[in-house]
């Protein structure tokens, strides 16, 4: 009685998680089926070319080109968010390797117990906060010292690198912290110092994870859309400089979807900036699963 109560409990358990498991399966697809429906009506419902789309410089959706179709060039959004995606990642991956040197490597006690809850505190700070700190602080420092408006990409970087700085120093610590015990004891027996055991035994170690932790950050940069929104200038051209006003991929997104009814050409675009954002992601996350990938057979000696 005992072992078919245990069985069906088993079957029950069992029979939820493939419901979880195909609901997600579902969900996933869904949402992948409805961006690329209407992402990809922009080139073969409304006939605007994508070479146009991805290389235009002009982006005016309701001002239609010699041959009658809508200017809609995604390439200053496009540069836009990858400068500010690299920019701060630049930014914040000297303060996150060294914080994450420090908690577990220089002072894991006073690490793990004050520094890592208050840089972890960060993640918790709503966007809009951000991108208010931003305007009134980095904008207006910057603006003083650039003889520019402030707004552009320098200022949407540093805002985003304070925003990933959390996700990538946890993350950090996380790689840091799975490096075996024996690797530093090993170097400490052969007379390395402490400086040189961190630089060339668990940094090396460490390397796969912490590779997986900047491509985790960067995702996170390319998908924030309100605080960059605030600081960066939102104007659709082709960034020549830093300090130069210019838009990225989530700005335009939420600047215009909420104004346009469905199923109109400058809808379906802007679908296709979305379905282009969602193209990004994958390649994130493969590049992450390689990483991943590679690592293990690193560890392992093939």
């Amino acid at each position: 009685m005992v072992s078919l109560s245990k069985k069906r409990l088993d079957n029950v358990g069992r029979a939820l998680s493939g419901a979880c498991v195909t609901l997600i399966v579902l969900l996933v697809a869904t949402l992948v089926f409805m961006v690329a429906q209407h992402g990809l009506a922009t080139f073969f419902v409304d006939g605007i070319s994508p070479t146009a789309f991805f290389t235009g410089t002009t982006w005016n959706p309701h001002q239609a080109d010699a041959s009658g179709a809508p200017t809609v060039g995604a390439l200053p959004m496009i540069v836009g968010s990858f400068s500010v995606t690299l920019l701060s990642t630049l930014l914040a991956l000297p303060f996150a390797l060294g914080s994450a040197i420090f908690v577990v490597e220089i002072s894991p006690k006073f690490g793990r117990t004050v520094f890592q809850p208050v840089v972890e505190l960060l993640v918790g700070i709503p966007s809009v906060v951000y991108g208010l700190i931003g305007l009134t602080i980095v904008v207006a420092w910057c603006r003083g010292w650039s003889n520019t408006t402030g707004f552009g990409i320098f200022s949407g970087s540093i805002v985003l690198a304070v925003m990933i700085l959390p996700t990538i120093t946890s993350l950090s610590i996380d790689a840091l912290t799975a490096v075996p015990k024996a690797y530093r004891e090993g170097a400490y027996g052969v007379g390395a110092s402490r400086w040189q055991t961190i630089w060339h035994v668990v940094l090396r170690a460490a390397m796969p994870s912490l590779c997986t932790a900047v491509v985790l950050g960067m995702t996170r940069a390319f998908g924030e859309a309100l605080a960059v929104q605030m600081v960066i200038g939102n104007a659709a051209q082709v960034p020549d400089g830093l300090f130069t006003p210019a838009s990225t991929l989530t700005s335009v997104l939420t600047m215009g979807i909420g104004n346009e009814m469905m199923g109109t050409v400058y809808s379906d675009v802007l679908w296709s900036l979305a379905l282009l954002l969602l193209a990004m992601s994958f390649v994130f996350i493969s590049v992450i699963h390689f990483i991943e990938r590679k690592g293990g057979l690193n560890a392992n000696g093939r």
